[in-house]
C-alpha cells in the first residue's frame, strides 16, 4: 500500500552539514534545508546480462489469505488514518523501452529476455507466505509482559540518565548454541552496521565481567544499559532480522522506544480503546527525569518506533497513528537505523567517527573532497555540472545548479592520453577494503577506466602503485555501479585513471560519481535491474524476471527470480516477491552436498549518496541440510540441482526449486527510500558458509 504524498518541503535535520534536493515523492523524512552537501556514497558494478521475463502459472501450493479490510467504526481522525494506511498504489510512469540489465561484479553480457510460462509448485516461502511480524506481535503471543513490550528493566535506575551504565567498547558477546543459525549470522550483520555507522564495537567474550549473551528465548527483548555483570539479549523465533537485532541492541546500549518520549502526544495519537487488554502499559510515556532525547526531534523513522498496529485488538485498526498522516506507513520501519537514531547513538557515546568508514565523495563541492589531479599525465578530470541528458548520479538532475560529477572528455586530445584523479592520503585500521562508485563510459569503444591503489613504500612515501581493476567501454552509456575489493594495511591513496581511446570515435567521455570507501567486505554479487518502472507497468502478478547465474565464494552457482507484483500464490498486493535457486555448474563435483548451513542474504540497496545513512533492506535464511523438497520427502532441497531441479534453457543448467519471500519489498518502500534511482534497482546476493557458527557458545568464567 502507498500513501498519497503531497508536496513536502524540506525541513531541517539537526546536526546536518548540508542538504540535498530530491523530488517530493522520494522521501518523507526530514530533508536537509538546501541542495546537497559534500556527501559520498558507494556502488558496485557488473554484468549487463539480460533478464528473462516469465509468467508463473498458478501452482498447487497456497498460503493464508490476508484479513478483511473492513474498517472499524471510530472517531473521524482514526478513520482518516486508516484510509491513509490502506490506500492503494498508482503507477503512472510512461512505459520505457524494454531494456533491463543485471550485474554481477565486474563481468558483462547482454541478450534479449523472453516471456515464459512455468509452474512454481514447489516454492518454499521463508515467512510461510505471511507478512513478517514485528516485535510487539511476536512478544504478545508469548504471553509475557515486558516493560514497553520488549525491555527488562530494573526500575531503580535509568540507563539513559545514568552514565555509569554506558558500555565500554568493544562489548564482549556470546552467541549461545540455542540461537538459530540464521540468527547468529544476522547478529554479526548487525554488528557490522554498528561499526560502519558509529564507534560501537563488539568482540568475542574472553572472560570479561560484563558481556552480552544472545540466546533464543521467548521473543525479542533486552535489558537497558550495561548491568556490569553480564546480561541476555533474546533473539527468539521470528526475531532473526537485522533491524530487529539493531532495535534490541539499541535497548542494550541504553535507549527506549521513540513513542515513550515526553512530547510524543504532539506527534502521535494513541488509540487506547484499540489496544489489547492488559497491554496499555506498553504505551506509557515518561517524563524528562527518566528519558533524555539528547536534544533531537521526534523521529517517525526511528528503528525504535512502534508500528501502527502494535498490540492492537483488530488487525485492521491501528493502535497508534501519526499527526502528520504521511508518516502512518513509516513508523515501525524495520530497514535500518534512521539518521536521528545514529545522531543520538553517536552523541551518547561521544563518537567522532565510525570504525569501518574511511571516505566518500559526491563531488558537489569544488574542493572535490580533497582529491588531487596528477601533474604527470597529459589530461585532467573536469568538475562537471550535470545537464539534461548528461545528469550526475547523486541528484539525477533533480536540483537546479547542483549535481556535479567528475568527467574526462575523450573527444579531445590523442589516443592513449590519460588523467589520474587520486584521493587524499588515508590511514587504515583494518585490512579489508571495499571501494564503490558509479561510473559511465559514453565515449570511444577504446576508452578505459583503471582503478589504482598507491601504497606506502616502507619509507613513509606513498608511491608504490598497484593496479586493482580495469573497466572497458561496452557500448552501454548508462550509469553503472562498481565494487572493487582490495587489502592494504599501510597509509595509501586510491585513484581513478581515465584513458582516452580514439577521440575521433568518441561522442562523450568517462564519468565517475558517488564514491565511497569502507573497511568492509564488498558484496559478492550485484544484480542491476534498469528501467524498473517500465517493468512494473508491463507485468502482472505471477510474472517474473531471472537474474544471471551468480557464484558464491565457495563456487556454488545460483540465480534469483524476482516477481515485481508477487507470485500467484501470494494473497498480498503491492509487494515484490523473490526466490533463490541453486544452479548446476561444472563445480558441482567438487562441492559439498547437500549445501547445508549456508546463509542466503539478499539486500536491496538504498542509493542514498551518504553510505552512513543508507537504510537498505536485508533479508536472509539459512539452508537446512535435512530439509526435503516441498511435497517430495524423497529428495533434499539443498542437494545438487541436477537431482532436485529441472533443466532451464536460460542458464543451460538445472535450477533447484525456489526458496524466498512472497512479501520481499513493498512498492511504497521502493519510492520512500532511494531503492529506485535513475530508475535502477540494485540487489546484492550472497551465499556463505556458516558452519563454523554451529557450535559458538563459550562458557562464562565465574
Amino acid at each position: 500500500m502507498r500513501v498519497a504524498v503531497p508536496s513536502v518541503q524540506p525541513v531541517e535535520t539537526p546536526g546536518s552539514q548540508g542538504g540535498q534536493c530530491w523530488p517530493p515523492h522520494r522521501s518523507l523524512v526530514q530533508l536537509p534545508p538546501f541542495c546537497p552537501p559534500d556527501r559520498d556514497s558507494p556502488s558496485p558494478e557488473g554484468w549487463g546480462c539480460s533478464l528473462m521475463l516469465g509468467k508463473e502459472s498458478p501452482g498447487w501450493d497456497s498460503h493464508a489469505n490476508a484479513g478483511s479490510t473492513q474498517l472499524h467504526r471510530h472517531a473521524i481522525h482514526l478513520q482518516n488514518a486508516i484510509a491513509t494506511l490502506t490506500g492503494s498504489t498508482s503507477w503512472s510512469s510512461e512505459m520505457d523501452s524494454w531494456r533491463i540489465c543485471c550485474f554481477t561484479a565486474l563481468v558483462t553480457c547482454s541478450y534479449a529476455f523472453t516471456i515464459q510460462n512455468s509452474v512454481e509448485a514447489r516454492v518454499v516461502d521463508v515467512d510461510g507466505g505471511q507478512l513478517r511480524k514485528d516485535i510487539p506481535e511476536i512478544n504478545s503471543e508469548t504471553g509475557r509482559k515486558l516493560f514497553e513490550g520488549d525491555i527488562i528493566l530494573p526500575l531503580e535506575r535509568n540507563a539513559l540518565r545514568n552514565s555509569s551504565y554506558r558500555w565500554k567498547f568493544p562489548i564482549p558477546y556470546i552467541l549461545a548454541d540455542s540461537l538459530d543459525l540464521n540468527a547468529k549470522g544476522v547478529i554479526l550483520q548487525a554488528f557490522d552496521m554498528f561499526r560502519l555507522k558509529s564507534c560501537v564495537d563488539f568482540k568475542p567474550y574472553e572472560g570479561e565481567q560484563t558481556y552480552l549473551k544472545f540466546e533464543k528465548l521467548d521473543g525479542c527483548w533486552s535489558y537497558v544499559g550495561d548491568l556490569q555483570s553480564g546480561q541476555t539479549v533474546s533473539i527468539g523465533e521470528r526475531c532473526d532480522y537485522k533491524a530487529i537485532v539493531e532495535h534490541e541492541l539499541l535497548h542494550a546500549l541504553g535507549f527506549y522506544h521513540e513513542q515513550s518520549r515526553t512530547d510524543r502526544d504532539d506527534y502521535v495519537q494513541i488509540w487506547w480503546d484499540e489496544i489489547i487488554e492488559g497491554f496499555a502499559y506498553a504505551f506509557d510515556k515518561h517524563n524528562d527525569s527518566f528519558l533524555d532525547d539528547l536534544n533531537t526531534p521526534y523521529d517517525y523513522e526511528s528503528v525504535l518506533h512502534y508500528g501502527p498496529y502494535s498490540f492492537n485488538i483488530n488487525s485492521n485498526v491501528p493502535s497508534i497513528t501519526t499527526k502528520i498522516p504521511e508518516f502512518n506507513e513509516i513508523i515501525g520501519q524495520r530497514l535500518d537505523f534512521s539518521r536521528i537514531d545514529l545522531l543520538r547513538l553517536n552523541r551518547m557515546y561521544n563518537c567522532t567517527s565510525s570504525l569501518t568508514f574511511l571516505d566518500q565523495c559526491s563531488f558537489e563541492y569544488i574542493n572535490i573532497c580533497g582529491m588531487v589531479q596528477s601533474g604527470q599525465d597529459g589530461a585532467n578530470w573536469d568538475h562537471t555540472l550535470g545537464k539534461p541528458g548528461d545528469e550526475d548520479y547523486t541528484l539525477v538532475g533533480n536540483c537546479a545548479d547542483r549535481g556535479y560529477f567528475m568527467h574526462l572528455d575523450t573527444k579531445t586530445g590523442h589516443a592513449g592520453q590519460s588523467a589520474l584523479l587520486e584521493s587524499r592520503i588515508l590511514y587504515p585500521r583494518r585490512k579489508e577494503k571495499c571501494l564503490q562508485f558509479f561510473y559511465r563510459l559514453n565515449g570511444s569503444p577504446q576508452d578505459k577506466l583503471v582503478i589504482w591503489v598507491k601504497k606506502d613504500d616502507g619509507t613513509g612515501n606513498v608511491r608504490r602503485m598497484q593496479k586493482l581493476h580495469t573497466i572497458t567501454a561496452d557500448g552501454e552509456h548508462h550509469w553503472k555501479l562498481a565494487s572493487i575489493p582490495f587489502s592494504v594495511q599501510t597509509k595509501f591513496r586510491y585513484g581513478f585513471q581515465g584513458i582516452r581511446g580514439d577521440p575521433a570515435k568518441s561522442a562523450g567521455g568517462i564519468a565517475i560519481d558517488d564514491t565511497s570507501l569502507t573497511e568492509t567486505n564488498c558484496p559478492t554479487n550485484v544484480w542491476h535491474i534498469r528501467n524498473f518502472t517500465s517493468l512494473l507497468n508491463s507485468t502482472t502478478k505471477g510474472d517474473y524476471i531471472i537474474s544471471p547465474v551468480f557464484y558464491s565464494s565457495e563456487g556454488y552457482a545460483f540465480a534469483l527470480q524476482l516477481y515485481p507484483h508477487g507470485r500467484n500464490s501470494s494473497s498480498y498486493s503491492n509487494y515484490m516477491g523473490i526466490t533463490f535457486h541453486l544452479c548446476s555448474s561444472p563445480n558441482d563435483g567438487l562441492l559439498e552436498w547437500p549445501a547445508g548451513h549456508r546463509q542466503v542474504v539478499l539486500s536491496v540497496l538504498d542509493q542514498d549518496p551518504d553510505v552512513i545513512h543508507r537504510m537498505s533492506l536485508s533479508l536472509s535464511f539459512t539452508t537446512d541440510p535435512n530439509q526435503p523438497v516441498y511435497g517430495r520427502n524423497d529428495t533434499l532441497q539443498w542437494d545438487k540441482p541436477s537431482v532436485t531441479g529441472s533443466f532451464s534453457p536460460y542458464c543451460n543448467c538445472y535450477m533447484s526449486p525456489g526458496v524466498g519471500w512472497n512479501t520481499f519489498l513493498t512498492h511504497r518502500e521502493l519510492h520512500w527510500k532511494k531503492f529506485l534511482k535513475n530508475d535502477s534497482l540494485f540487489i546484492f546476493a550472497d551465499f556463505e558458509d556458516l558452519t563454523p557458527l554451529i557450535r559458538s557458545e563459550v562458557p562464562v568464567h565465574p
